[in-house]
């Protein structure tokens, strides 16, 4: 058998064994499912909300705070409610959970493109670039992540790009070392010493030989980092530092009906925070069920 059909077989067993895992744990099935059915509103909700509350055609300011199951002025019903600007919270919520799921997504595939990457030169390369490289990560992980994201945006101004590249920038570090880590490892190996022998080219050794050795704990990193993202982001709009009012996430939601949950009106909060609790706690159930399938030491 050739050395792709090895890999082949190992990418299989990995995703075999790590479906395998989640499947056999009942709490980590109900996070599947519920992540499966969360990015699936995300993906398919304009098409089914009530309206979209971004279109200043079709909201109401008479509509404004109206309790769960109020009646609209145009006759249909508001089954969570309104906000203060007459729009649906189901409508909005919806729209604000594509909006934190592409955050979180869009950010976490990148800077694991980007740490992967250098972290997988620092470990070939080694001497200086190896060097450099690592001190930069050790500067960018001895701050806390909100705490630098915010003097980011404070430099460069509000919009979802300029979150995502934020997001970016502090979460590129922890996979860099990661797959740093898991590569010195592999790099001592006879495959490796092979295909250097056969010439093969360095970007086919780095991504075609080393990094499939080193998907397991970098895929666990990623769907942790991803709701972290996520997080981030809720907090980043909840300060009023993040996205813009006029683009909807969970986190400006949740900071629209801060102000009056006390008043009693505290479906424009609780309501958002709920999906973005449900979100954030599924994707953290099945990133922690990955990482006990796939690291063996962790192995009963």
């Amino acid at each position: 058998m050739t050395a792709l059909t090895f890999r082949k077989l190992g990418e299989d067993s990995l995703v075999a064994r790590a479906l395998d895992g989640i499947l056999k744990s009942p709490k980590a099935t109900v996070a599947g499912i519920a992540c499966i059915l969360l990015f699936l509103i995300a993906a398919f909700g304009p098409w089914f909300a009530p309206q979209n509350p971004y279109d200043l055609m079709q909201i109401s300011i008479m509509d404004a705070k109206l309790p769960p199951g109020s009646e609209s002025m145009s006759g249909g019903t508001y089954w969570l409610g309104t906000d203060g600007q007459g729009r649906d919270m189901l409508s909005a919520m919806i729209y604000g959970l594509r909006t934190s799921l592409a955050v979180g997504l869009v950010s976490g595939i990148v800077a694991l493109g980007v740490g992967t990457t250098l972290g997988l030169i620092a470990a070939y390369f080694g001497g200086r670039i190896d060097t450099l490289i690592m001190r930069l990560v050790d500067l960018m992980l001895g701050f806390p992540t909100i705490l630098v994201a915010l003097m980011l945006l404070a430099l460069i101004g509000q919009g979802l790009g300029k979150v995502m590249v934020a997001l970016v920038l502090v979460q590129w570090a922890l996979f860099a070392r990661a797959v740093r880590g898991a590569a010195l490892v592999e790099k001592s190996k006879e495959y490796v010493e092979a295909a250097t022998c056969l010439d093969l080219s360095k970007t086919r050794i780095l991504f075609g030989h080393l990094l499939p050795n080193c998907l397991p704990p970098l895929i666990v990193i990623a769907t942790l980092q991803v709701a972290n993202a996520i997080s981030a982001e809720a907090t980043l709009s909840f300060l009023g530092i993040g996205l813009p009012i006029t683009e909807p996430s969970l986190g400006l939601l949740i900071s629209n009906g801060y102000s009056v949950l006390m008043s009693g009106q505290y479906w424009i909060s609780v309501y958002p925070g709920l999906l973005l609790v449900a979100v954030v706690f599924s994707i953290n159930i099945v990133g922690d069920r990955l990482r006990e399938v796939l690291n063996p030491r962790l192995q009963r």
